[in-house]
């Protein structure tokens, strides 16, 4: 019976998979993918802070008073813009209350978005793509180097870790450019359990 639990309540099956309905149909595939719209754009916290945020309805504005003002699917939006009430947007990629996570850490040491939200550049339903969870995270603070990208390839969804001798040289290499060096902290329990 425990095993069962501990399966079942697994991050690798409440998880992953998981793609909530949100107030508004945006579509990541649309706007990141085929418009190419830089991640930072809308999750303009990212490399400053340890939430990513959500966009402020004055962000989707910025386009949408002039495109696709009358479309249903952004009612929310203009409803938002027009009372002054946020959109209640729904989180997707929820860790436990215990673990402390900071994206600008992640980000301003090389680890591109796509490492863990996966290919969101084609997704038209955002949805959890990877388990988050302790173990999965620990894989990559034990050898980040096959995690790690040039800092201008952050949010480039396309961007290819390169293979064979040249992937290690690459990510040695942008480890000692991050200054990543303490494997040992980045271990540690109080890394994430703080």
């Amino acid at each position: 019976m425990t095993t069962l639990f501990a399966l079942g309540a697994s991050p690798k099956t409440m998880a992953v998979g998981y793609a909530p309905t949100q107030p508004v149909p945006y579509s990541h595939a649309l706007h990141a993918g085929k418009l190419g719209i830089d991640c930072r754009y809308c999750h303009n916290t990212v490399e400053k802070t340890a939430f990513a945020s959500l966009p402020a309805t004055q962000t989707c504005m910025n386009c949408h008073t002039k495109i696709r003002t009358d479309s249903d699917l952004l009612k929310p939006v203009r409803d938002s813009w027009t009372t002054g009430e946020s959109i209640h947007w729904i989180k997707i990629h929820n860790l436990a209350n215990y673990v402390y996570f900071n994206h600008s850490a992640h980000v301003s040491h090389g680890v591109g978005c796509v490492e863990c939200h996966g290919r969101i550049d084609r997704m038209d339903i955002v949805f959890q793509a990877a388990p988050l969870s302790m173990g999965w995270c620990l894989d990559c603070h034990r050898a980040p180097e096959s995690h790690l990208r040039p800092k201008d390839q952050i949010t480039n969804m396309d961007w290819k870790h390169p293979e064979g001798p040249e992937a290690q040289e690459l990510g040695t290499q942008l480890k000692q450019q991050y200054q990543i060096h303490d494997t040992a902290y980045m271990t540690s329990c109080y890394t994430c359990h703080r």
